[in-house]
């Protein structure tokens, strides 16, 4: 069966369906970083602090302690899972449209690759391995840039006709 491009042969309903799916999908991982941002800071030391404490830091403005292991398992678990069906489910809507093959099948495939990075590197940054937080990082704002890509993609590939 081919895929390819038979996002624009759906009927104006399911074509609304899927635009008003996409939309609050992106309000719903748009309000996630609001949080992230709100419970740690995006450069490296405050992603280090958030998970590792700063106990040590005499001028911290609000005190924080070092996640347990329950919690961390708690957090890698639910995001991992999460954030898989978040990005299958726009990989499934990716899958139909009929943008370039290639650039198709990066924006399907590397948001996996980006979670396990993200969610592994902050396991291993909690364990002992700082430099991690760099890699958490990266692959968290390649994370966000294929989402947005994505998104915007499947969004605009539903009212263009072909």
């Amino acid at each position: 069966m081919q895929f390819h491009g038979l996002i624009h042969t759906f009927p104006k309903e399911i074509k609304l369906f899927i635009g008003v799916f996409i939309i609050v999908l992106s309000i719903g991982y748009f309000t996630g970083l609001l949080f992230v941002n709100e419970t740690s800071t995006t450069d490296p030391n405050g992603i280090e602090e958030n998970y590792l404490g700063n106990e040590d830091d005499e001028n911290a403005e609000v005190m924080k302690f070092k996640k347990g292991e329950r919690e961390m398992l708690t957090i890698i678990h639910t995001h991992i899972l999460s954030m898989s069906f978040i990005f299958f489910l726009l990989g499934g809507i990716l899958a139909v449209t009929s943008i370039h093959k290639k650039l198709k099948l990066f924006l399907m495939i590397e948001p996996f690759l980006s979670i396990i990075l993200t969610f592994g590197g902050i396991y291993f940054l909690w364990i002992g391995v700082s430099w991690m937080k760099y890699i958490v990082i990266c692959s968290g704002i390649l994370m966000t840039a294929t989402f947005s890509i994505g998104a915007i993609l499947a969004f605009w590939q539903l009212f263009q006709k072909k």
